[in-house]
């Protein structure tokens, strides 16, 4: 009778010791996260003066100029990073902002004036200066996720983790395009 339980106190301290290193792992994650935000926040505040330059000489692009306004607002509202299910919409609004981005950057160069405006060429390092970090951030979030995921995945995490409904998160799943896409000094003649 004893040894049951000390096996079933055992088992007990164990699922304990597991559920709070599944927890650590997935507040470390959603840390990475915030890590994102704020480098997200950073380059969303050095988007208008971009966007104001570009939309002076850009009229033909005038919906992709939009676009890329409207997602930056919309990236910018708070979500909750407790649910799964948000922070998937969020990175899928932020990958289709990347891919739009690209897109206004390979663009910008069908325009030789905004190749040769200074303060376009200002806007857009200091655009790039952000996403070097921002990549670093992503690479942060998702090497916690997989630490985490895996944490949940395998036994006993699987059952701790279906037991306190603690899910798997989503990567952050982007290419590095916006950043090596345009350089300013490609400009400079």
């Amino acid at each position: 009778m004893e040894g049951l339980l000390l096996v079933l106190a055992l088992a007990l301290i164990i699922a304990c010791l597991w559920y709070v290193s599944l927890i650590k792992k997935r507040d470390i994650a959603r840390e990475a996260l915030s890590a994102i935000d704020v480098q997200l926040k950073n380059r969303g505040a050095r988007l208008p003066a971009m966007l104001e330059i570009a939309s002076g000489s850009m009229k033909e692009e005038r919906l992709l100029l939009e676009d890329v306004a409207e997602l930056e607002t919309l990236l910018s509202r708070a979500y909750d990073q407790t649910q799964t299910e948000e922070i998937s919409l969020h990175l899928e609004l932020v990958q289709r902002l990347n891919t739009r981005l690209a897109q206004l950057l390979a663009d910008m160069d069908n325009y030789p004036e905004l190749q040769s405006d200074n303060r376009m060429l200002e806007a857009i390092q200091a655009y790039q200066e952000v996403e070097e970090p921002l990549a670093a951030a992503r690479r942060f979030y998702n090497s916690a996720v997989s630490e985490f995921n895996t944490a949940v995945g395998i036994f006993p995490g699987s059952i701790i983790a279906s037991v306190a409904g603690v899910k798997v998160l989503p990567y952050y799943e982007a290419e590095d395009a916006p950043s090596t896409a345009l350089d300013a000094g490609d400009f400079i003649n």
